[in-house]
């Protein structure tokens, strides 16, 4: 199974991780502490999980716990997370749009040439 082939989602202090093609649910993991609005993050290797300013990092293949971060003095709330790693709907879409123009731009020459 690759990244590619999962769909990560958080509410309740829960995170699931589904297939992509089917939708069935391969992991759910429950926040030790914090109550509500969770927050997710897929940095790289690492999903980056906040819950009521309680932070954790799950394996994103099988929703082990890998750690675990109070911030204490930091609050509760909607958390903003960033990273080098995570990606933006935006990258992705960015990404794709870049990849259609290369496909299209070698099917042109492919064409020509012939």
């Amino acid at each position: 199974m690759h990244l590619s082939d999962l769909v990560f989602t958080g509410f309740n202090k829960r995170v699931a991780a589904l297939h992509r093609d089917t939708g069935a649910i391969l992991w759910q993991w429950k926040a030790p502490f914090g109550m509500s609005y969770t927050t997710l993050l897929l940095d790289g290797d690492r999903l980056i999980v906040s819950v009521d300013g309680y932070m954790y990092a799950l394996d994103p293949f099988t929703g082990d716990q890998l750690w675990m971060n109070e911030m204490k003095g930091f609050g509760t709330g909607i958390a903003s997370l960033v990273s080098v790693h995570g990606s933006s709907s935006a990258h992705v879409l960015a990404a794709a749009a870049d990849a259609a123009a290369a496909a299209a731009a070698s099917s042109t020459s492919a064409t020509t040439a012939t």
